[in-house]
C-alpha cells in the first residue's frame, strides 16, 4: 500500500511536470541542447518520444493553461493547511477540536490537489492515441523502475557505511 501511494505520487509529479513542460511557450528543447548538469538532463524528451502531433501539443497546452492557476491555488491552500495543522499540533495549549478542524481542512486541500492531478492525467490520456498510450505506459514503468533502483542503491550505500 505504501509503495502504491508513492508510485501514484511520483506518477502525478511526472504527469504534472509533463503537462507543465507542454504548457510552456516555444518548442521543447532537444536532449542535445540540455546542459548535462541539469537534473532533468537524463529524462527523455516526452514530446519526441511520444510523437505528439502539433494539434495534440496545442490541446495539452490549452488544458494545462486552464488548470495551472487552479493547481497553484490548491497547492497553496494545502501548504497553508499543513502549517495550520502543525500549529494546532504544537500549540502551547493543545485543542482537540482545533486539531480536528485543521486536519479536516488539510484532508480537503490534499483531496483537491489529488483531484486536479488525476484530472490532468485523465486529460492527457484522452489526447493520446492507443500507440502513444502504450509508449507512455512504458515510459512510466521505466521511470518507476529507475526510482526503485535508485532507492535500492541508497539503501545499499547506507548499509555499507
Amino acid at each position: 500500500m505504501k509503495h502504491t501511494k508513492l508510485f501514484l505520487f511520483l506518477l502525478a509529479i511526472l504527469v504534472t511536470g509533463t503537462l507543465s513542460a507542454l504548457g510552456q511557450d516555444g518548442p521543447p528543447p532537444d536532449d542535445a541542447q540540455r546542459p548535462a548538469d541539469r537534473p532533468d538532463a537524463h529524462r527523455p524528451n516526452l514530446l519526441a518520444a511520444l510523437g505528439l502531433s502539433p494539434e495534440q501539443v496545442q490541446q495539452i497546452r490549452r488544458m494545462n493553461q486552464g488548470r495551472r492557476l487552479e493547481m497553484m491555488r490548491a497547492q497553496h491552500k494545502m501548504h497553508e493547511s499543513t502549517v495550520a495543522l502543525d500549529d494546532a499540533i504544537y500549540a502551547d495549549t493543545f485543542s482537540e477540536a482545533d486539531y480536528q478542524t485543521r486536519l479536516k481542512e488539510f484532508q480537503a486541500a490534499q483531496a483537491e490537489v489529488a483531484r486536479l492531478r488525476f484530472e490532468s492525467e485523465l486529460s492527457l490520456r484522452k489526447v493520446l492515441t492507443p500507440e502513444q498510450l502504450v509508449k507512455f505506459r512504458g515510459m512510466r514503468e521505466q521511470f518507476a523502475q529507475e526510482r526503485r533502483d535508485n532507492r535500492q542503491e541508497r539503501r545499499d550505500r547506507r548499509r555499507s557505511r
